[in-house]
């Protein structure tokens, strides 16, 4: 053993990972081999490295910083992200979270700094200090990773996927892939195509008119040029009217993977018109509102095991491709660590079976934070079936019509501002409740309220709480599932609470208040991952 290894345990934990070429830290952290200038995914077939020619990073931005440029075998753009930025509560697992949902982009440096709460110098500083590279750097990695999945998986001209991967400029984006995938755009794609990867060789997966049936996204097929030229890089939603953008990739996950469950989650509070399933072909479909514009989406999991989930997406613009593949993976809590969740649950022996009879459960995020709020208000002592029936009321009244590819897809989620306006003439609830929804629609409305993935969850808690009308349950709920937070148990659920007894886990015989608090001493043990382990409960319950 080196003594880099003595003097670091994570640098020894790291390096029996990509000896063991274990797939299960793709996208947690990225390996730089020195001698070579190439950074790889843990599981890269290549040759283990001397231990003191490697470098560890925790973001592939970090790596690119550093000199490196991608492996050309392993495809490390291609692997999951890290779960980190979901488990960690701090400063860091914000900003990637925001900068993941494109903010750096649409808002600038100064836009990330002002939701974190810190000047731009400080937040330079402390990511650097903490991933070993600043926003521009990160923002300019996932631009990498996004032109790269649509260079591989579609046949869209290299200009439209300079536009949807968010360059400014044809220069910035030849050089970008340059210099981190050490080919040219087109040597990318014609080297995916070749081995079997490209879009030329998923037949099958895409929709007619989609980007992957050889054609750009207008349908007229066209050469791939070599180089882009400047004249390429036209806004191709201005070109087209109101026709929306198609294009179909393939979204990578680890596994094992609760497909099933987490598509029947979603289905059992979908939305008449704004969503459709089908949990036995395992797909699901929905519209939702984008930075510029509506769009709509549909994913198909092509079959158990496989570490792929299929996306179809239909978009008003193209360059809101980022953060709707962004959204999707939240969603589905694609970034998810399953076999770090259920080693640490299966160590409670009332849980262990559970744990083996659905492995890799997820816990499904949203798409919309404020669209959450509203459903978590609504949800709140009724039950599932019933919210579904006035959430469906509500979207046939006032949601903004939609038409769409996908079947069943007819109309958006309303926007806060015509839920403060709809609800009281579409919702039969109680008066307190109603105020509630009314209240938060019109604070989201106008700013007063703000909920976004980059919360801190205790703040987020703290100002849900001290509103009229929404308690712990309701705080903790939109936490799980607008921040991703991997560690919530929801006070006083009774859902919980039924499936807590249900797996043996409280007293049945016990007053209510006591399993409750019993339920909570119990969940300490499975402290960080007590988010996944209501998922077990619920589906116990």
């Amino acid at each position: 053993m080196t003594d880099v290894e003595l003097r670091d345990p994570a640098f020894t934990e790291r390096y029996r990972a990509i000896a063991a070429r274990d797939s299960r830290f793709d996208g947690q952290f990225y390996t730089a081999v020195r001698t070579t200038g190439i950074y790889c995914r843990p599981s890269c077939p290549a040759r283990t490295p001397k231990a003191e020619n490697v470098a560890f990073y925790l973001t592939s931005a970090a790596a690119h910083e550093a000199g490196f440029r991608a492996c050309k075998r392993c495809l490390p753009e291609a692997a999951p992200g890290t779960p980190a930025w979901d488990l960690r509560r701090d400063l860091t697992g914000r900003a990637m979270r925001l900068v993941a949902d494109g903010v750096v982009d649409r808002e600038g440096v100064s836009g990330l700094a002002t939701r974190l709460g810190y000047s731009e110098r400080q937040l330079h500083r402390l990511l650097v200090g903490e991933l070993g590279a600043g926003p521009l750097a990160l923002a300019r990695a996932q631009r990498a990773q996004t032109a790269r999945a649509l260079l591989v998986g579609t046949s869209l001209r290299l200009a439209d996927v300079a536009f949807a991967a968010g360059f400014g400029s044809i220069r910035q984006f030849n050089d970008t892939v340059a210099e981190v995938f050490g080919a040219t755009p087109s040597e990318v794609r014609a080297r995916a195509r070749r081995s079997g990867r490209g879009a030329a060789a998923t037949g099958g997966r895409a929709r007619p008119g989609s980007a992957e049936v050889g054609s750009s996204h207008r349908g007229r097929s066209r050469p791939v040029p070599t180089s882009v030229q400047s004249a390429d890089l036209a806004d191709p939603a201005q070109e087209t009217g109101d026709e929306p953008v198609r294009i179909s990739l393939t979204l990578p996950v680890r596994e094992p993977f609760d497909a099933r469950g987490v598509l029947e989650f979603l289905a059992v509070r979908s939305i008449e018109g704004v969503e459709t399933s089908d949990v036995g072909a395992l797909r699901y479909a929905r519209t939702f509102a984008l930075p510029h514009g509506p769009g709509a989406f549909e994913v198909r999991v092509p079959r158990p095991g496989s570490g792929r989930v299929d996306l179809d997406l239909e978009l008003a613009d193209l360059a809101d491709a980022p953060v709707a593949v962004a959204r999707v993976r939240r969603l589905l809590d694609l970034d998810a660590d399953p076999v770090a969740v259920d080693s640490a649950l299966a160590a409670d022996p009332v849980l262990a079976p559970s744990v083996a009879a659905v492995p890799g459960i997820r816990v499904p995020g949203t798409l919309d934070p404020a669209e959450l709020l509203v459903r978590a208000i609504v949800g709140q002592q009724i039950s599932v079936a019933a919210a579904r029936t006035h959430l469906s009321r509500l979207a046939r009244g006032v949601g903004t019509p939609y038409t769409s590819a996908f079947e069943g897809l007819t109309r958006l989620f309303p926007g806060p501002a015509q839920v403060a306006d709809g609800a009281p003439a579409h919702l039969r609830l109680p008066a307190r409740t109603l105020a509630t929804v009314v209240g938060a629609g019109r604070d989201l409305a106008d700013g007063t309220l703000a909920l976004s993935v980059g919360d801190d969850p205790e703040d987020l808690r703290r100002r849900l709480v001290a509103r009229p009308g929404i308690g712990p349950w309701t705080a903790g709920y939109v936490a799980l599932r607008v921040l991703g937070d991997p560690d919530v148990l929801m006070d006083g659920d009774v859902a919980l609470l039924a499936g807590a007894r249900n797996l043996g886990l409280v007293a049945a015989e016990a007053p209510r208040p006591h399993q409750f608090k019993e339920l909570a001493l119990r969940g300490a043990a499975w402290a960080p991952w007590r988010s996944y382990a209501a998922m077990h409960l619920w589906r116990s319950a």
